[in-house]
């Protein structure tokens, strides 16, 4: 008959401890006593047990895991980020798992959640819309390094990463404006988001640089995709004094104005200046290709990883707080200056 192997339980049970007392002492920890020490230890040399102290430090090592979690992976921002992420994890040895929460805080608590269940070693979250701080107090209080990327949340304790969004949405409108653009719209984006004040806040400071009307007609929210762009622009061509430009909140919107232009048979680039804001990859391919602002979405994934593995290594969460430099990239989308014959395809 083969012999049952003796558990920390039947220690415990034998020595008249708790389970916990047991694994102090198998752990070598100064908080239990030298009485109840020298009592554990004999019991375990009456009971043959053998302690398998390379399964008991697997269990306490952290795991090789990366958490992302993203507010909307329909927008292949994310997906290139993530793609970002993964070439640096990749090569120190972690994996990544990656959750969408669709810009509700529910799911995210959800997510987040689970993560940690599955012993993740540091997360790397786009928080959902409405995010406080207090959500993320749990992991500060827990010390898992944790760094935001694009939106950052005041006083949360945890390292950021984010975009000057106020100083590109200022590069673009400056260059409408240079084109000889006077009416320029700003279209798409949740009003309520920090991308979104920073990025219209840009885009008024140019307009009063330039000493041109910055109307809140001229302001139009809208969810943002490509869908909402189609929106947006429909309701920018209804207005009395129609626009003949646009910055858009993302690239996503950008598209989707192109596509409501050409409903109206308006041509983008040529008969109304469209940019848009991230610099995707599709941007370049487009047709015409877009004239957009670049935050570089990839290399924000690797700086992002790379701030992560910063702090695990370092072993505690030292918040950090970085802004990225952006650019503006000039493509076709925003084409010719204001002539003869943009007037006349609006009038």
């Amino acid at each position: 008959m083969v012999k049952e192997r003796v558990t920390v339980v039947d220690i415990a049970r034998a020595a008249g401890v708790s389970k916990s007392t047991v694994s102090l002492v198998l752990q070598g920890s100064p908080l239990v006593n030298e009485v109840t020490r020298a009592k554990v230890n004999a019991t375990i040399r009456e009971l043959g047990y053998v302690y398998n102290r390379s399964a008991a430090n697997l269990r306490q090592s952290k795991s090789k895991i990366i958490g992302i979690v993203v507010n909307d992976l329909t927008n292949s921002f994310f997906a290139e980020l993530a793609v970002g992420v993964d070439a640096v994890v990749q090569s120190a040895g972690f994996v990544q798992f990656l959750a969408n929460t669709n810009e509700k805080i529910e799911r995210q608590r959800e997510v987040v959640a689970s993560m940690r269940e599955h012993g993740v070693s540091g997360l790397i979250i786009s928080p959902a819309r409405g995010t406080e701080a207090a959500d993320l107090a749990p992991l500060v209080d827990s010390g898992i390094p944790v760094v935001l990327v694009v939106r950052d949340i005041a006083d949360a304790g945890v390292s950021s990463l984010t975009s000057d969004n106020h100083a590109g949405a200022m590069a673009a409108v400056r260059h409408l404006i240079a084109r000889g653009h006077r009416r320029i719209a700003f279209l798409g984006g949740f009003p309520d988001t920090v991308v979104f004040e920073a990025r219209m806040r840009g885009y008024r400071d140019a307009l009063l640089e330039a000493r041109l009307d910055a109307a809140d007609v001229l302001v139009i929210g809208s969810a943002p995709s490509r869908a909402g762009g189609v929106t947006a622009i429909e309701q920018a061509m209804m207005l009395a004094d129609r626009p003949t430009a646009a910055l858009c909140f993302n690239d996503a919107v950008a598209f989707g104005v192109c596509d409501g232009l050409r409903a109206r048979r308006l041509e983008p680039g040529a008969d109304f200046a469209v940019i848009g804001f991230d610099d995707v990859i599709e941007a370049k391919t487009a047709v015409p290709a877009l004239t957009t602002v670049s935050v570089d979405p990839q290399g924000m994934g690797q700086r992002a990883a790379e701030l992560l593995l910063k702090q695990i290594n370092a072993g505690r969460a030292e918040a950090e707080s970085i802004i990225g430099s952006v650019r503006l990239v000039v493509r076709q989308s925003c084409g010719a200056a204001i002539e003869r014959r943009t007037r006349e395809a609006l009038s």
